[in-house]
Formats: structure tokens, sequence, C-alpha cells
């Protein structure tokens, strides 16, 4: 299928070309190569959209609330931080390396339907969505016995009435199945009804976090999926983070260059700023006392003036 040239938007006044967005999402599919990350794209009434899974990582610090309808419905903790994949390979000639295996994720109820069309034009299976992973039964928000370990995917919760409170653990990762026409308010939405999570979606934004210590809040005009695959596919140069509007800042890329820094660096560096604050202020001192002598003889001569005649 010939898709055009034309623009896609990406967000408030943002825009890229069909052809970029088709270039980037085929290196995202050739890094996924043979997991369930690929994502299909298909154009329906002229407009390019494209669908798949997108993960996103567990940034809180408080804790969320889950309903609990009944003791024998459960949704499994999230998986430790260490049990997804972070690689990033490339080629000699820049090409993309398809990351290390992935672990298996069991299919979801009503995720085991065929899709209609893969990364290719060809037909496959649709990819599986991640079952909901937070426990919702007593047994697992018990007491654990005195001085055994926390387990690397648990997550720490108590009960209360027919709410129980956790803290996903922090780095872990989830995924939702998504398309690019979904901007951010919605996919909020859809992650917490997926955990069945009682707070407000006004409580969450999503960031997109770069390894260099750069974080982007997603507005809501911003396409998450779309702004994932213009970054990139590899999840070691940035990830997308639920986190709380109140406890997050942005950082931007001028500011995250120095964030990694010494302290006496950055000292260093303050010195250098003041220095030249120093001087630009003696420049514009000596800049108005100049104007000001000038104002001043021309005053001077002004009131002389009827006095000579």
């Amino acid at each position: 299928m010939e898709l055009g040239g034309d623009a896609v938007p990406c967000g408030k006044d943002k825009f890229i070309s069909r052809n970029e967005l088709l270039l980037h999402l085929k290196t995202y599919n050739i890094y996924y190569e043979g997991q369930n990350l690929q994502l299909r794209h298909r154009e329906e009434e002229g407009e390019l959209i494209v669908e798949g899974l997108l993960n996103i990582s567990w940034g809180l610090r408080r804790p969320i609330r889950l309903q609990m309808q009944d003791d024998n419905q459960r949704i499994r903790p999230p998986p430790s931080s260490s049990s997804w994949h972070s690689g990033c390979n490339l080629g000699a000639h820049g090409s993309v390396l398809k990351p290390s295996t992935l672990p298996d994720i069991p299919l979801a109820d009503g995720d085991s339907a065929p899709g209609t069309e893969n990364p290719g034009n060809g037909a496959a299976p649709r990819p599986a969505e991640e079952a909901p992973q937070l426990m919702r039964t007593r047994s697992d928000v018990g007491v654990r016995p005195r001085g055994s370990a926390r387990t690397p995917g648990e997550i720490r919760g108590i009960l209360l009435g027919s709410t129980s409170v956790f803290t996903p653990a922090y780095g872990s990762v989830t995924n939702v199945r998504i398309n690019s026409t979904m901007t951010t308010p919605q996919v909020l939405k859809l992650l917490l009804n997926k955990f069945k999570i009682e707070n407000s979606a006004e409580e969450f934004a999503l960031y997109m976090v770069h390894t260099s210590g750069e974080k982007q809040k997603l507005r809501g005009s911003d396409f998450p999926l779309l702004a994932r695959i213009l970054q990139g596919p590899c999840e070691q140069v940035s990830k997308v983070f639920l986190m709380e509007k109140d406890q997050v800042e942005e950082v931007t890329y001028d500011v995250a260059q120095y964030i990694k820094f010494e302290m006496p660096i950055l000292r260093s560096f303050i010195q250098k700023l003041e220095e030249e604050e120093d001087r630009e202020v003696m420049k514009l001192k000596h800049k108005y006392s100049i104007l000001r002598l000038m104002i001043e003889q021309r005053l001077e001569e002004i009131s002389e003036g009827p006095t000579a005649m």
C-alpha cells in the first residue's frame, strides 16, 4: 500500500511527515523483531494509524488505591526491574540488532484472537498484552514471616475495607494496548482501568525519562505511542514513566547535562557564570553612566540658552 507524504499530527502544533514516521516505525519493528512489542499500521479513511503495546514504567512515590471485588479475583504483581528488556545494541553499520529475549507474557482474557495485520502485510497472531499485574487477594497482602525478604516483584499493600492500597515497585514495567490516535489522558485512563485503580487520572502524568536525566512531560495533546516511536525503541535510552504530577519537575536537556557532574565542577561553573554576570553588569553601568552625562550636558545647554540671550 503506497502512503503519501501527508503530515501526521504528533502533538499540539507538531507534525511529522508520513514517510518519516514510517521510517521510524520500520526501525522500531526491526529492533523488536520476533517480539510482541512490534507495532502494526493501517490506513483508515486516509489516516495512518499505528497500534500495539506500549511499555510504561511505574514511577510512583505514594500508594495507589485498588478496588477489591472479592477474595478470588487476582492480578499478579508487576515484574521486577530485572525481568524486562533494557538492552540496546547497534550493528557495525548502525543497523539495529534485536534485543535479548524478553520474558514470556501470558495472554490476557480477550487477547487471544488473531490480529488482522502485522508489521508487514501478512496475517499474524495478535501480540499478547501483559495481564494486569497487581495482586488483589487477602493472602497477597497478608503478614510476611519475620525475617523473610521481600521478593523483587512484590509490592507493598494493606487492605482498607473494599479497597487495597499498594505501592508498585519503582521501575517495574507494565504495558497497555493503544493506538496512535490516543492522547495522553486517554492512555492514563486506560492504564488505571486496567488495574482497577480508584485514584483520579488527574493525579498522574506520563513522562519521557532519559538516561541523561532529562524528563519531558507528555502534554494532554500528545500521543504517547507516537512519542515512543519518535524517541526510538531502546529503553536503555529513554522510558515512559507513570508519575505523580506534584512529585516530579521537568528537566530540560540543557539542565540534564549538568546533573551528573560532581559538586566541585558545578561550583566552578557557578563561579564562571558569576564572573560573566559581573562583567555584563559593569558594561551596563558604564554604558548608562555615559548616557547620563550626555543628558545632563544637554540639559545644561538648554537651561543656559535663554540666559545668554
